[in-house]
C-alpha cells in the first residue's frame, strides 16, 4: 500500500496559510490544534504525523521575515517528543514522527526519549534523524561555528548505531515482575552498549524496556550523496526532495540500489517525497484556494523567503531577471535549495517566477485539482516507482487536511491504493516494515 504521512505544523504548509480565513485562529503553543489535526488524519487512516524541528529562533536578523514567520521557522513550538506524548493520549493508531539532531543531542538522550514515546503511544513512534543545516543553531550548544558536512554525517552514522544498540539493551521478556519469587527482572536478559567510538562513548544499558515495536522507526531527510548513503545504510523512511517525477525515479533507483551492500532488502526503506496538496470539490475550487493564498504573499517577502530556501541572497537580483545559480554548496546548504535552483535553471525561470512556483509548496512538489486529479497524480508517481508514498503538506490547517481526508482518501481506497482500516496497531505494521529481531532471541537460536 502507498504510505501517507502529513507534516503537522499548525501554521499550514503555505507561507501565507496561517492568514487564510479557514486556518486555526491561533497556533502558538496550542495543543488543541495538534490534537485536532491528529484526529482528522486518523479518521482518514493516514499512517503518520510528522513534526520538523530546530533549535533556536530563526530570522531575528531579518525583521520582515521574523515578523511574517514561515511554516519552517518555528519561533515558538513545543519540543516535539513531549508534544507527541500528549497527542498519543488522544489517538490510537496514527504514527508520531519527531525530529532530533545527532549534531547537538547525545545518543543516550535520543534513544531514551523515542523509546519512551513508543511505550506511551503503544508502538507508534518514529525518529527523524537530522544532522542540522541551520548554522546559527551551533551557538545554542557551546559552539561558535557549525560542524562541517563530513563530520556531521560521521557523527550521524555513529549515533544511529549507538541508539539502536541502546534500544536493544533489554530482551522482550526481561522484566519478570514476579511477586511470588521477588524477581523483578532477569539480569541475564540485559546487555551493555559498551560503545567507544570517534564521537561518542556510551556504556548503557538504556533505562527503558524494549519497546512495543522492537525499535522506533528511523526516518531521514538528507538527499546529498552522504545523506543517500546514510539512508541506504540505516533509514526506514526517507523524505524525498526531487523536483520532478523523472528526478524522483532516478533518486529512488539510486538509493534503493545502494541497499544491497548493507544486506538490506529494498522494501526496508520507504521513500516519501514532499507534496503540497491543493484539493477542492472541483478543480476551480482548488484554483481559487491557491490564488487566495498566493495573493497574501507580498513580492519582497517572497524573495526574502526564496533566499532562505535556496541558501543564498537573491534580494538584490532583478525580480524579473533570471534566477541566479548561487555560490555553490555551503555548509548550511540543503538538498531542497539545490533542487529549487536546478529547477529554475532547467525551466529558465526568473526570480519572481521561481518564488511563485516554490513558495506555494515551500520547495516541494505540488498537485492542484479535484479529488480524481489529485489521486491520479499520487497513483502515477507511486506506480512509476518514483516513491513508496508521500509526505503531504497541507496549505491551510485544518481545512486542507480535512478536505484531503474527506475527498481524496476515499478515492485512493476505491482504487486499492490505501487500506480501509489500519493494518495493525504499530507504525511498523502500517508502513509495511519488519519488526527488528530481539537480539536475545537471535542469540538463543544460535546457541541451540
Amino acid at each position: 500500500m502507498m504510505v501517507l504521512g502529513f507534516t503537522g505544523g499548525a501554521l499550514g504548509g503555505h507561507l501565507a496559510g496561517w492568514r487564510h480565513k479557514d486556518s486555526f485562529p491561533t497556533t502558538a503553543m496550542q495543543l488543541s490544534c495538534m490534537v485536532e489535526m491528529a484526529k482528522i488524519a486518523e479518521r482518514g487512516k493516514l499512517d503518520l504525523m510528522f513534526l520538523a524541528d530546530g533549535n533556536g529562533v530563526r530570522q531575528m536578523d531579518k525583521p520582515a521575515l521574523f515578523a511574517a514567520n514561515s511554516p519552517s521557522d518555528r519561533p515558538a513550538v513545543f519540543e516535539p517528543v513531549t508534544l507527541f506524548a500528549a497527542v498519543a493520549q488522544h489517538t490510537s493508531r496514527i504514527g508520531l514522527v519527531a525530529t532530533a539532531t545527532t549534531s547537538y543531542e547525545e545518543p543516550f538522550t535520543i534513544a531514551r526519549k523515542f523509546a519512551s514515546l513508543d511505550h506511551l503511544s503503544a508502538g507508534r513512534s518514529g525518529w527523524n534523524l537530522v544532522t542540522t543545516q541551520y548554522v546559527e543553531d551551533a551557538k545554542n550548544f557551546g559552539r561558535d561555528e557549525h560542524m562541517g558536512r563530513i563530520e556531521r554525517y560521521e557523527r550521524a552514522r555513529e549515533s544511529l548505531d549507538v541508539v539502536r544498540r541502546l534500544w536493544d539493551s533489554w530482551a522482550t521478556d526481561a522484566f519478570l515482575e514476579d511477586k511470588a519469587t521477588g524477581r523483578y527482572l532477569d539480569p541475564a536478559r540485559v546487555r551493555l552498549a559498551n560503545h567507544r567510538g570517534k564521537h561518542f562513548a556510551v556504556k548503557g544499558p538504556l533505562n527503558v524496556a524494549r519497546t512495543p515495536q522492537g525499535q522506533p522507526v528511523v526516518f531521514m531527510a538528507g538527499q546529498s550523496d552522504a545523506g543517500k548513503e546514510l539512508a541506504a545504510y540505516g533509514g526506514e523512511g526517507l523524505f524525498g526532495t526531487a523536483s520532478s517525477k523523472a528526478d524522483a525515479q532516478r533518486e529512488y533507483a539510486d538509493i534503493k540500489g545502494r541497499m544491497a551492500k548493507y544486506g538490506r532488502p529494498t522494501d526496508a526503506l520507504k521513500i516519501l517525497p514532499a507534496l503540497s496538496v491543493f484539493v477542492g470539490r472541483t478543480a476551480a475550487e482548488a484554483d481559487a484556494l491557491y490564488e487566495e493564498l498566493q495573493a497574501l504573499i507580498p513580492p519582497p517577502l517572497a524573495v526574502s523567503y526564496l533566499s532562505k530556501l535556496v541558501g543564498f541572497d537573491v534580494t538584490e537580483a532583478p525580480l524579473d531577471g533570471p534566477m541566479p545559480r548561487g555560490p555553490g554548496e555551503s555548509v548550511g546548504g540543503t538538498a531542497i535549495g539545490r533542487s529549487v535552483v536546478e529547477m529554475a535553471q532547467r525551466d529558465g525561470l526568473s526570480v519572481r517566477a521561481t518564488s511563485q512556483r516554490v513558495l506555494s509548496s515551500m520547495g516541494g512538489n505540488m498537485v492542484k485539482g479535484d479529488p480524481g486529479q489529485v489521486a491520479d497524480f499520487l497513483e502515477d508517481w507511486y506506480t512509476s516507482r518514483a516513491c513508496d508514498g508521500f509526505m503531504l503538506s497541507m496549505p491551510v490547517q485544518p481545512r486542507s487536511l480535512r478536505d484531503f481526508v474527506e475527498l481524496v482518501v476515499p478515492e485512493l481506497q476505491r482504487r486499492g491504493l490505501r487500506p480501509l482500516d489500519y493494518p495493525g496497531p504499530t507504525l511498523r505494521d502500517n508502513m509495511g516494515l519488519a519488526r527488528p529481531a530481539d537480539p536475545f532471541e537471535r542469540a538463543q537460536e544460535t546457541s541451540s
